[in-house]
């Protein structure tokens, strides 16, 4: 699908939304943003998953990785609420390696691949340079991230702790990392938004996904086209 019949269905379908929703969807869009990806690597409890995507939307994180080499992770609605419909996931389960194949993909995009651990080279999270674009790794529950996360990494940080306890919850070390990130990203990067086509393809999926029986919908208006 082209992006002139992908606008076509974008307005035809907005025709089925309030203009209050619509006016929140360009509200949200506007601070969405791909400069900062989270990526967690084998989190085997799905609250704890389902929690940091419903941080990573309430961030404005629009793109979230899960590498499953042991755990395929699943969602929890209760917990997610409803996060994971408004931003975008990707699943690397099908190498060999996922952890060395979703990282790699990750620096062909330009990312810098950023590890949530303490390491003698590592700064603490508001230290972290957010001019280049960032892929933030979390590993397990338990262990952390795992070796193939250590080679890949550019970069080590870990949040400051002055208690006995020696580490944050996953999903509490995410948020806290997401929030120090993007209000700093926000303020020092001017071009921290999505570009056009980002913009196209994640309005298109948000409006398909708020009406109702999209997909008729869409199949009828394509083939009363092809008629004209």
């Amino acid at each position: 699908m082209d992006n002139s019949e992908k606008t076509q269905l974008i307005n035809y379908l907005l025709t089925f939304i309030s203009d209050k929703r619509k006016a929140r969807f360009d509200e949200v869009i506007a601070q969405r943003t791909p400069h900062l990806r989270v990526v967690l690597e084998d989190v085997y409890q799905g609250h704890n998953a389902s929690a940091v995507l419903r941080s990573c939307e309430s961030f404005g994180i629009q793109d979230v990785h899960f590498i499953e080499n042991r755990n395929h992770l699943k969602i929890s609605d209760d917990v997610a609420m409803g996060s994971s419909n408004w931003i975008n996931i990707h699943r690397h389960s099908k190498s060999e390696n996922n952890t060395v194949e979703a990282l790699t993909h990750l620096k062909n995009l330009g990312y810098r691949i950023v590890a949530t651990t303490p390491h003698k080279n590592d700064c603490t999270i508001d230290k972290l340079p957010v001019d280049k674009k960032l892929a933030l790794v979390f590993g397990t529950e338990i262990d952390g991230i795992s070796q193939d996360v250590f080679e890949h990494a550019d970069e080590f940080v870990k949040i400051p702790m002055y208690g006995f306890t020696e580490s944050f919850n996953v999903s509490v070390c995410a948020a806290l990392c997401m929030y120090e990130l993007t209000t700093r990203i926000r303020k020092e990067v001017p071009d921290y938004g999505l570009t056009a086509q980002e913009k196209l393809d994640v309005y298109f999926a948000w409006v398909k996904y708020s009406v109702d029986k999209s997909e008729g919908l869409i199949k009828n208006f394509l083939a009363s086209n092809k008629k004209i």
